[in-house]
């Protein structure tokens, strides 16, 4: 299978492009191939004729977005338009990446594939739109996905909360963390070996979610974590509302996941994801993902 992956040195990428490396692959990197240039991208993909499409790249600077729409929509949202235009034209699958910021936060319960999408940020919009494009490709997957975590120590990319949490604790530091907010962390590993059962299982296209499964709140995150590396925590909690932040953030935003467990993958508990991740920080090159 030829698969090509755009976003492929960051941290979601990277799990995919191992997840995938018995294929063949081409990973052009942003310094080849600015992908908010359509024309670009359309002969980039048109010249490898991938059977597969995989969309890693994001604007994911959610308060930059406030001030920089243009950037945000770009990559979040128009450059989903051409890949899915690209994908229809030359018959492959299209797999891109959603967000949690599509909702609003105000559920009390995991939202479901089908509820309906309210973002409060300009991020979250450039998202919505970016899914809504990808799913014009007649076969596309758009797997939203929160709260990412998953590199070893090594990685040099854009790292994201979970590994700020843990090197607070490593240094033995007081972390702010929330009380409030109620998430489905999702560990890059397991989600690329979703993305990969559902590409090959010949799963009906279209949203699923994909996060580790069972909702829970950053405090509880923490404590987790200090556990497992054996630290007595050191946490300041604080409530969304005492933290200035130019986007809105949901404070709900858990996600169910039993539409992916129907289509025949089930996704393991945060708490194992955890596990699985601190081993593997240290031994990169270990197989820790989930399998089908």
């Amino acid at each position: 299978m030829r698969v090509f992956i755009t976003g492929a040195a960051g941290q979601l990428g990277s799990a995919v492009v191992a997840r995938f490396d018995d294929c063949e692959l081409v990973c052009p990197s942003s310094t080849e191939l600015d992908i908010t240039d359509g024309a670009a991208l359309r002969r980039a993909i048109t010249e490898v004729g991938p059977d597969l499409i995989v969309n890693c790249a994001a604007y994911n600077n959610v308060d930059g977005a406030e001030d920089r729409p243009q950037d945000a929509f770009a990559l979040n949202s128009f450059a989903v338009r051409t890949l899915a235009r690209v994908a229809e034209e030359t018959g492959a699958t299209l797999v891109h990446y959603g967000s949690d910021f599509i909702f609003d936060g105000t559920a009390a319960t995991p939202y479901v594939e089908t509820s309906p999408p309210s973002p409060r940020s300009k991020y979250g919009a450039s998202k919505l739109l970016g899914e809504w494009f990808a799913l014009e490709a007649p076969r596309s997957f758009v797997l939203r996905v929160e709260s990412l975590f998953g590199t070893p120590r090594t990685f040099a990319g854009r790292r994201g909360s979970m590994d700020g949490i843990v090197k607070g604790l490593e240094e033995g530091r007081e972390i702010p963390v929330f009380s409030d907010r109620v998430i489905t962390p999702g560990y890059v590993a397991d989600i690329a070996a979703a993305t990969r059962h559902l590409v090959e299982s010949r799963a009906t296209p279209g949203v699923y979610h994909c996060a580790n499964a069972g909702a829970t709140r950053w405090t509880e995150i923490a404590k987790e974590l200090a556990s497992l590396l054996g630290v007595e925590p050191r946490l300041r909690l604080v409530s969304s509302d005492q933290v200035a932040l130019k986007a809105s953030r949901p404070v709900y935003s858990a996600l169910s996941i039993e539409k992916l467990a129907a289509a025949g993958f089930r996704m393991p508990e945060w708490r194992d994801a955890l596990r699985r991740w601190l081993a593997m920080r240290e031994r990169p090159h270990a197989e820790a993902s989930a399998q089908p």
